[in-house]
């Protein structure tokens, strides 16, 4: 791969852990309902409720957060009570201020990247203050020339970065954990893209394997790997 001058990294669940803590809060949401529904019941409603509300509330904590409550009602038939409510709260609230390590090997990548002389772009998506108080917890946001937090990460926001950066596909190139969001709409539009896949995906990031055929990319399975793709 030639020399690049653009690097974005994706930032949940590829600079540090993200979707872990998300599991954790829905486990602890199946506990809340178990006398309500089965988890099988739980799991396709809280599904859909997500995935209308996305429409609405972006992605994030705070739309999980409300999410989680649009099913407990649906659920429960409108019985549940206060105490649940205010337990469903405080779960989401641990999701906007759990502490933040970085991955390994993402501080000494950033740091080589950095000496080699590249820029280094912050790309992700979601609730801006939530973002925000992500990238500051994790004490990384000092590495990068340019953060960018944006509602979707689809083609025509990949095709207005590029135009604003003036970038090509010789002097760019994305890494990120979701194929869906980090690399299909890259490779659509021409430009290199690096996965690294991380152990919990998020089932909203799912790609079917059709929508994978033909569609280049590279792929690691470590970020430090990601050293001897990009000079």
């Amino acid at each position: 791969m030639p020399t690049q001058t653009f690097i974005a990294f994706d930032a949940d669940d590829t600079l540090w852990p993200n979707q872990p803590h998300f599991d954790h809060v829905e486990a602890q949401l199946l506990q809340i309902l178990a006398p309500y529904a089965d988890h099988a019941t739980i799991n396709a409603r809280l599904y859909d409720v997500q995935r209308a509300n996305m429409q609405l509330f972006g992605y994030g904590a705070k739309s999980f957060m409300l999410s989680m409550i649009e099913t407990t009602i649906q659920l429960s038939g409108g019985a549940v009570v206060g105490s649940e409510i205010q337990r469903i709260l405080d779960l989401g609230k641990d999701l906007l201020r759990f502490a933040i390590e970085p991955l390994p090997d993402v501080v000494e990548v950033l740091t080589e990247l950095k000496e080699r002389g590249h820029k280094l772009i912050l790309l992700t998506k979601g609730d801006l203050f939530d973002q925000e108080s992500k990238i500051a917890r994790s004490g990384l946001g000092d590495f990068f020339d340019y953060v960018e937090i944006v509602s979707e990460k689809d083609v025509p926001t990949y095709r207005r970065l590029f135009v604003r950066l003036g970038a090509t596909p010789e002097n760019f190139v994305m890494i990120g954990n979701s194929l869906k969001s980090d690399i299909l709409p890259v490779a659509k539009l021409g430009f290199p893209a690096i996965h690294v896949p991380y152990h919990a995906n998020w089932i909203h990031e799912h790609v079917p394997a059709e929508l994978l055929a033909g569609v280049e990319f590279r792929a690691v399975e470590r970020l430090r790997e990601v050293l001897e793709l990009v000079h």
